[in-house]
């Protein structure tokens, strides 16, 4: 905590400037798409902080980076999502979930965890199905195979039966399942029925899952003692 909460008192300040500020969604422009993106942007700064030659030696490290710029790029998509380019912005957070997949790896494993997540992918998927229509049928089902398959390697790289964690492991796992639990509300909201707050729960949770996915990417002697484990 002394060491990276100071890294991040500049993201927390932007989180609370979005909420604060709250600007509408009917009048989308350029400063709400700044201002909404801003708490992104401070997280590549967190990383960016570790130095270069950190995210050089680290490929994890610098793929979640490169996720967290396509964020940012969604995040501006999906402020004119009404105008259209809701897809785009889909698309972008798509790309997302594939360099954090590669990020948090293939090990371990951990098949129990992959199908309880494709149960649970099923189950969102076909709960949306029947409001779904067009491209979007086919759409969401990629999109929902990606963010799954994300959610189960973060997922598998908490192995707490095995005492083979550590806070950074367990940091991507809770950031995961956050990020569906923003994206599950914003497919609803959209294709279903509204959802009461739900924007100050997409948001909520889709800040805290960035932070806590950029914070599994600092180097600590934690993740080396999981290695040699």
């Amino acid at each position: 905590v002394k060491s990276e909460g100071p890294k991040l008192v500049p993201f927390f300040k932007a989180t609370c400037v979005y909420f604060v500020l709250w600007l509408p969604t009917s009048s989308p422009s350029w400063f709400s798409a700044l201002i909404k993106c801003l708490p992104i942007f401070c997280l590549w700064v967190f990383l960016l902080a570790h130095g270069i030659n950190f995210l050089v030696a680290h490929r994890s490290a610098n793929r979640i980076l490169a996720g967290l710029i396509f964020s940012a790029v969604g995040d501006a998509f999906l402020i004119w999502q009404e105008q259209g380019y809701f897809v785009h912005g889909l698309l972008m957070f798509a790309i997302t979930h594939i360099l954090y997949s590669s990020a948090f790896g293939m090990k371990p494993l951990d098949l129990k965890a992959g199908f309880v997540m494709t149960l649970v992918s099923s189950f969102c998927y076909t709960f949306l199905y029947y409001y779904l229509s067009g491209p979007f049928t086919y759409l969401v089902a990629v999109y929902i195979a990606l963010i799954g398959f994300m959610g189960w390697r973060a997922i598998a790289g908490v192995q707490l039966c095995n005492d083979l964690w550590t806070w950074t492991k367990l940091s991507a796992c809770i950031g995961a399942v956050l990020f569906m639990v923003s994206d599950l509300t914003i497919a609803v909201n959209k294709f279903c029925f509204p959802v009461p707050y739900s924007r100050a729960i997409i948001m909520a949770t889709y800040y805290a899952a960035q932070m806590l996915i950029a914070l599994s990417a600092v180097e600590s002697r934690d993740e080396e003692d999981f290695k040699k484990r």
